[in-house]
């Protein structure tokens, strides 16, 4: 008698969602990304995950915007109560941590070209909002935020990286003085750029 045919355990293959694909990304950070390596994460084949995302430059576009769709800019008061020096300082703060916590996002959020239609809406309307809260013309509203959150992402992602390799061996790195140092040069560009503006700093 022979012995009975083995099949398959029937089930649900594991879903392939935009959602996942993201943390996946995101847990294996953007320069370690790979699409073996997120189908692997997925628990799915690579051919599997070619059919949600073109190549490796279409994974990792997704898993930027999905980064900065999680992000969330430093609110604003709507009745002003805030300076618009402290809501400058708030932003460039929290573009840093943005920046520290996620490597390989910053060339997504500098670079010409590199934003998706969906990071330039989410600008776009921040732009606005704070245009409105501190009675701004919308395009110094605009220059104002993009040259401060350029040169905060430039910097946290080079000059003042965590994530960058240094050398110790001439004289030990002085985190709380790199920090210092981070802050006081920003606060020079926001004071800088509010005069232009003809706003002047609290």
């Amino acid at each position: 008698m022979a012995a009975p045919k083995k099949t398959a355990p029937r089930g649900r293959p594991p879903s392939i969602t935009r959602e996942r694909i993201a943390n996946a990304g995101i847990a294996m950070t953007l320069p370690g990304l790979s699409v073996v390596g997120v189908a692997a994460a997925l628990g799915v084949s690579h051919i599997a995950l070619y059919k949600h995302v073109a190549n490796l430059a279409a994974l990792r576009e997704l898993v930027a915007e999905a980064i900065f769709e999680r992000w969330q800019a430093p609110p604003l008061e709507a009745a002003g109560q805030r300076s618009i020096e402290e809501d400058l300082r708030a932003f460039q703060c929290s573009l840093r941590t943005l920046v520290d916590g996620n490597p390989g996002l910053a060339p997504f959020l500098v670079s010409h070209g590199a934003k998706t239609p969906e990071m330039l809406a989410r600008i776009q309307r921040h732009h606005a909002e704070f245009s409105r809260v501190h009675g701004l013309p919308l395009e110094q509203a605009a220059w104002l935020l993009s040259t401060v959150a350029y040169h905060a992402v430039a910097l946290a992602d080079t000059v003042y990286s965590r994530h960058a390799v240094v050398d110790t061996t001439r004289r030990p790195l002085d985190r709380k003085a790199q920090e210092a140092e981070f802050d006081r040069s920003m606060e020079a560009l926001i004071i800088g750029a509010l005069a232009m503006c003809g706003r002047t700093a609290t």
